[in-house]
């Protein structure tokens, strides 16, 4: 999944191919120069499988997942390569570091299991924690859900996929949806409507996020702008998928 920097200048993704020595897929972190074209591959990261890159807010650093020792862990490296380390917890399964977002304060991040929200600090730490179960009503999250952080700090973005059956044609799977939780309040509340197919969020302004829309009778879904109400839907790039923003 590609990020643009919070500056607009490189793209950081991972690259995927087939490993030529086990089954499975060869993935390593990778940042594009948007001003060259230039690609640079992070070969110091101890790993040939390593996927979903996220910028810090001052696009120093890098966090992503990284198999080691046939577990996922959550890796922290700087942008030009250096510095690479483990986010490690001895008391969470490898599964609580999932689909990472960083604070707006670039001190800590927001990361995710099946059964619960945490908010760590670089070290691995826990400093707050928030079951799913006490959030979500009628909905729960699946491991590659995403999580984004609101401007100022105080809101999450998160997918869900809802309980309630939703058939639709040519879909398989639970309705996916967009829930706003607050975490002063510790309160979530749905913003997508109840017959849209919405995922993918990314935070936009205080008032506005990008997210895929996936139409009925449509097979592919696309990019779309969408106020925090769930209304105003603006189709941006038809066809398309994982959108992120920079901060100019």
């Amino acid at each position: 999944m590609p990020e643009i920097s919070p500056d607009g200048t490189r793209v950081a993704f991972n690259t995927d191919e087939d490993s030529k020595t086990r089954p499975g897929p060869e993935r390593h972190i990778a940042i594009a120069d948007l001003g060259t074209g230039k690609v640079r591959i992070l070969k110091e990261i101890p790993s040939d499988n390593c996927f979903g890159p996220v910028w810090s807010p001052d696009g120093s650093k890098l966090a992503f997942s990284i198999m080691a020792e046939k577990e996922w862990h959550l890796g922290l490296v700087n942008a030009d390569g250096s510095g690479f380390r483990f986010v490690k917890n001895a008391e969470l399964k490898s599964e609580a570091f999932g689909e990472p977002t960083w604070a707006r304060d670039g001190k800590s991040i927001f990361c995710h299991d099946l059964d619960n929200i945490y908010q760590i600090d670089l070290d691995g730490n826990v400093l707050k924690k928030w079951e799913l179960s006490k959030i979500l009503t009628d909905a729960s999250m699946n491991g590659g859900d995403r999580l984004t952080v609101s401007p100022d700090g105080k809101a999450l973005l998160m997918d869900v996929d809802c309980g309630a059956e939703h058939e639709r044609k040519n879909w398989d799977g639970p309705q996916p949806a967009i829930e706003k939780f607050d975490l002063a309040s510790e309160k979530a509340v749905r913003i997508t409507g109840k017959n849209d197919f919405v995922w993918d969020p990314f935070w936009l302004t205080g008032d506005e996020f990008l997210c895929i829309l996936q139409k009925e009778n449509e097979n592919d879904p696309s990019i779309y702008r969408m106020s925090l109400d769930g209304k105003n839907a603006k189709l941006l790039v038809k066809h398309a998928r994982t959108p992120s923003v920079s901060a100019l």
